[in-house]
């Protein structure tokens, strides 16, 4: 079998290469890495469906040279790129959400898309952890009053001025509980926290046979210590957490997003931060900063902008490529692929035999 493999700025094709290494003694594996062309444009209706690509189609196009399974991250696989080779039976793409991908050329030409669900939730569900442990302990005023050249280590009773919480007792929300959301519950559980989850699509005895507590939306807002949000981000939830939902939560509470930054109206947090009802926030992901100054949320002292971090570990990137690698080998020994995103669109097209 002839495959290709695209990395980018995010994930470089040397991510791939471990994962790939056994199939690379049998078949024929070549690796490049796209790069951003500023003057590229979408100009078919395929390109402008595309959402967070890296690269041009072209680039792919001109790599392809008849491979049978072509493995991205983030590079743009338009239809143009789906037609460029006939012998494609597989795209794979290392993310959950394969929006760089159109599904639907795909689907119409028999080729499964196979995606790499899961391969961040233990890094995003660690730096949820460590948010809510730096909002409880005050770390975020702590950190900028020593940046700032504030005394410190002087005396040994100066924490008196930076009093928190402990995390055992406390109540964690979760607003979604899938891979990501139950490691969190996990992990708070693990400091002897009690977790309250909304979330529709999961059935209510999931959640309790993990120890947690199914609750709707409001009984979660009003009843936790910490929110903490792990949706996906749909047209129907943009907005989820606006100014009725922060009213509703208690006073003192603190909000965690590493989901989406469309989840939460940042107008109304602003709003609950400046009045005193939030005790403070920590966002991987928010509206973008702007050309020049801070972004409007950090005039909040107690609160935490990271640079959409959550899933940027070396352990990701080799997580997903080896899930992608499972998939080729499974196409290979004609086994069912796991992780098909458009398997309910998808044409009947052979899925066994080796190259």
């Amino acid at each position: 079998m002839r495959i290709l493999i695209a990395g980018d700025s995010f994930c470089a094709s040397d991510a791939f290469r471990p994962a790939f290494e056994a199939l690379a003694k049998e078949h024929d594996v070549r690796f490049i890495d796209v790069v951003d062309d500023p003057a590229w444009i979408p100009s078919s209706p395929s390109e402008r469906k595309l959402r967070e690509s890296m690269g041009t189609p072209g680039q792919l196009i001109e790599a392809l040279d008849g491979a049978e399974a072509l493995m991205v991250q983030g590079a743009a696989v338009s239809d143009a790129v789906l037609a460029a080779s006939p012998n494609l039976r597989l795209v794979g793409c290392a993310r959950g959400g394969p929006v760089n991908v159109d599904l639907a050329a795909a689907s119409s030409l028999g080729i499964p898309v196979v995606t790499t669900p899961g391969k961040n939730a233990d890094a995003v569900a660690e730096l949820t952890m460590a948010f809510v442990i730096m909002l409880a302990r005050r770390l975020p005023e702590v950190l900028r009053h020593v940046e700032a050249g504030g005394e410190f280590g002087h005396d040994n009773y100066e924490g008196a001025h930076w009093f928190g919480h402990d995390l055992a007792g406390r109540a964690l929300g979760l607003i979604g509980f899938g891979q990501i959301g139950r490691r969190v519950a996990v992990r708070a559980r693990a400091f002897g926290m009690s977790v309250v989850v909304f979330d529709p699509f999961v059935d209510g005895s999931v959640i309790e046979a993990a120890g947690c507590r199914s609750a709707d939306l409001r009984s979660v807002l009003a009843s936790v210590d910490v929110l903490s949000l792990h949706a996906r981000a749909t047209a129907d939830n943009r907005g989820l957490i606006g100014r009725a939902e922060i009213a509703a939560m208690r006073p003192g509470a603190y909000l965690v997003n590493t989901a989406r930054d469309t989840l939460v109206d940042e107008a109304a947090l602003a709003d609950g931060l400046r009045s005193g009802h939030l005790a403070g926030a920590a966002l991987d992901v928010v509206s973008p900063s702007p050309a020049s100054g801070r972004h409007p949320l950090l005039e909040h002292p107690n609160v935490i902008i990271a640079t959409h971090i959550g899933g940027a570990t070396y352990e990701t990137l080799h997580h997903g490529a080896e899930m992608l690698a499972a998939e080729v080998e499974r196409l290979l020994a004609g086994q069912p692929l796991l992780n098909v995103a458009n398997g309910d669109q998808l044409q009947s097209r052979p899925t066994s035999g080796a190259a």
